[in-house]
Parts: C-alpha cells; structure tokens; sequence
C-alpha cells in the first residue's frame, strides 16, 4: 500500500486496485462511509457509497470495526481532501479477522497506554519512532562496516559489574547467583586483541531507582573497542559516526520524523557543524551559574543536563572528568592524575548523555592501583588484569544508548516512546 505504488498503479491507468490491512478509522457522512485503512507501510481512505453499493457490500463495510483486518478491491482516484492524495472507491471487502471494541480511544493515561501496549504500538506514533529505531541501528551497523570493525558479542550472565554493583540485577543460576550484564566492554576488550577493532549491539540492564523520562532498566547498547587509540581518536570516531547516523534518519525517515513532530532542518547542525565541546571543569563553571550546588567533583545528573543542554543545536562533547567519578577502568590523565581521559557526548534539547566513553586503563600496575583505590576486591577481575599482562596496548572505547539517541532524534517526551515494549523499575507488563 506504499503511496510510491498507489501512485504509480494509478499513473498508469489500471482498474481495480487490491489491497489490505486494518481499520484505523471509520466514520460515516449522510450516503457515505470511510475506512482510513492502515498497514505498516501507510495509511489510505478508502470510502463507500451506500446508494449505488450492493447491500451485502455496505452490511458488511457497516460490520467492520475499529482494527478489523480486512481485505479491499476498489478503483483508486485523486482527492487532495484525503489523507495522501488518494482515495478508494470500494468494490469489494471482505473481513479477515474481525475486532471486538478496540479499547483505546482518545485521551487515555500514560499507564493505562503502557497496559494494551501490546495493542498501542499499533499506533502510528510508535510505529514511525519504531521505524526510526530500526533505521539508527541499520546506520550504526553500517558506519561501524565501512570503518572496518567487526561485530561480535559478549554474554548475557555475568560474573561482576562494570559500573558499579549497587545497579546489578541478580540471577540465579543453578547453585550460585549471576549476574544481568550492564555492559559488553570488559568482554569487546578481550576480543580486541584477536579481532581489532569490534563492537556489539546488545541489550544491557541497569537497575537503577531512576523514574526520569530517559531511563529503562533494559536498554539496547552499541558498544565498541579500538586498539593501539586514545582518547582523540575515540572522539573523532565518535563524531564522525553521530554525523553519520542523524543524516541517514534525516535521508531515510524524514517522512516519519515529521509525523513525529521533528523538523529534519533543526537536526542539520549535528550534520554540518562540529559538535561543542568543553572539558568537565569548563562545563561546572557554566552549569554552577543556574545550579549554585553544583561544583567541581558533582555527578552530572537528568536535571543538570537538560538545563545545560536544552538551547544547544548539536551535541556538545565533555571531556576529562574527575577520577572520583569514573570507574576504575578509565585511564587517568598522565598530566593530570585528577582527571581521566575520557569524554561524555550530550544530545541537545535536554536530551542528555548519548555516549560515554574514553581511553582505557591498560598498564598493569595502574588497573590494580585503581582497583584498590575504588576499594573493589581484586579476584573476580584477574581475568581482566590478565588482559594487561600479556601484550596490553593503549585502547579505547564506548557505549552508547540507542533508544536515549532515537528519543531524540524523534522528539520524543519520554524514551518509553522509542521502545518496542519497555522496562523501567516499575513496569514488567506486558
């Protein structure tokens, strides 16, 4: 039903016309009655005149209701008044699967929407975020090919965190507790050295208490290692790869983004321009102007970062953050122990943290010491020190929340409009 196709059939001049799909709509006016008739890839009014129908026909154009799956024949015209440009004169239909009162209609709560999510996503705001979503990942695969990674991925169940244990989701596992995994970059580092440069798309969960508009406790995450990098040569990765993927939304779903309510000219700027960029410290003294709580050593939370975000163009790289903030993997600064070499990439608009990332901690000596101070038990990451002891090299890495970044893309008020069906602390149904 792809208006490309309509149009074309109906160029070059054939008759009846069949198609198929569900009933979004239905309405009738005085002799006549519409069907806005959905599939995946459109919508298409379709419409019946009850004088000159057959009575069979119009009974059951009467009986098809709301989500009924129907099958149509009809002879395709111009109508600038309906939605797309075409119009359906129906000749025949025939119902597939008919609904039962479909039971969402206008005005409806946030909750109760996430209780028949399993019916809303049948939406077309989901459905064209969802699309979106389907794009970002097919744009991060194909960047991730042409720079010569390649994808492999890590495991699910994991024996220890990688943030930080207090945002584990425990499992158990025969006669001893696992782990959900928060990350797949310990385990991209050792496939580093045997594969070079590679990455995953995978899910990861966080258990965190956080009821933001941006937070689940499943998420999908890109993640990626480099060797023989730093910390400039992960940025201009980074940067490169987000200019990559907004312009091939903006060229593939511009017609989804402006269903959505996004004006693709206003994602120009994260395509044309260089991204901002400050370091940490820079980024306090800014934020500390609007939040006089916020100093030197303050984790940058939600609100923080919508504030300092909310009138940018493009997204702004953060730099160099205290050691007291980081994991113990990042590699601290050889000028300045106080601070690791790392970066942050925020989305604009209040949209917040898209990437973290940096250069990792690749000396023996240095891990341990970081281990010790962060005051981690050394034995459940021997494996990971293992790494460094046999032919270590200066790497680097990322991870980045690809819904977080569709959410923005999309415009969207809440990251819970991004995802198939979404997890967060309080919802496991359906």
């Amino acid at each position: 039903m792809e208006l490309t196709k309509i149009a074309g059939i109906f160029e070059k001049g054939k008759g009846s016309f069949y198609t198929r799909g569900w009933v979004k709509r239905k309405r009738e006016l005085k002799n006549k009655m519409f069907i806005l008739l959905r599939d995946e890839t459109d919508e298409l009014q379709c419409v019946l005149d009850k004088d000159k129908a057959d009575k069979k026909l119009v009974d059951v154009v009467e009986k098809a209701t709301i989500e009924s799956s129907i099958e149509l024949k009809g002879s395709l015209r111009k109508d600038e008044r309906a939605p797309n440009g075409f119009e359906l004169d129906i000749e025949d239909l025939k119902i597939v699967g008919l609904a039962d009162t479909f039971p969402i209609g206008r005005d409806l709560s946030e909750e109760f929407l996430l209780d028949v999510r399993h019916l809303w996503i049948r939406s077309s705001k989901i459905s064209n975020a969802l699309k979106v979503r389907a794009t970002v990942f097919e744009a991060f695969r194909e960047f991730m090919k042409e720079n010569n990674f390649t994808e492999t991925s890590g495991p699910m169940f994991v024996s220890g965190s990688v943030e930080g244990g207090s945002t584990l989701f425990k499992v158990p596992y025969f006669d001893k507790t696992v782990y959900l995994t928060q990350s797949s970059q310990f385990y991209l580092e050792v496939m580093m050295y045997s594969l070079g440069n590679c990455y995953t798309i995978a899910p990861s969960f966080r258990a965190e208490k956080s009821r933001t508009p941006r937070h689940l406790t499943e998420f999908w995450h890109a993640e990626a290692e480099m060797p023989w990098a730093g910390l400039e040569d992960i940025i201009d990765l980074e940067e490169r790869m987000l200019k990559y993927m907004v312009e091939k939304v903006v060229t593939d779903r511009e017609k989804e983004l402006v269903r959505l309510g996004r004006d693709p000219k206003t994602l120009e700027p994260s395509i044309n321009k260089k991204f901002h960029r400050m370091t940490y410290e820079e980024a306090v003294k800014e934020i500390s102007k609007k939040f006089s709580y916020v100093k030197s050593g303050f984790d940058l939370g939600e609100k923080e970062e919508r504030e300092f975000t909310k009138d940018l163009d493009r997204p702004i790289i953060l730099t160099h953050y205290p050691t007291s903030l980081k994991p113990f993997y990042h590699r601290a600064d050889p000028k300045d122990p106080m601070h690791v070499l790392c970066n942050d990439i925020l989305a604009p608009e209040g949209y917040g943290e898209i990437i973290g990332s940096g250069e990792r901690c690749w000396n023996t000596e240095e891990l341990i010491e970081r281990i010790k101070k962060d005051k981690l038990p050394l034995e459940p990451y021997q494996w990971y020190i293992d790494l460094r002891k046999y032919g270590s090299v200066p790497h680097a890495g990322f991870g980045m929340g690809l819904e977080r970044f569709t959410s923005w893309l999309c415009k969207a008020q809440t990251i819970r409009d991004v995802v198939p069906i979404p997890r967060t602390i309080t919802r496991t149904y359906p």
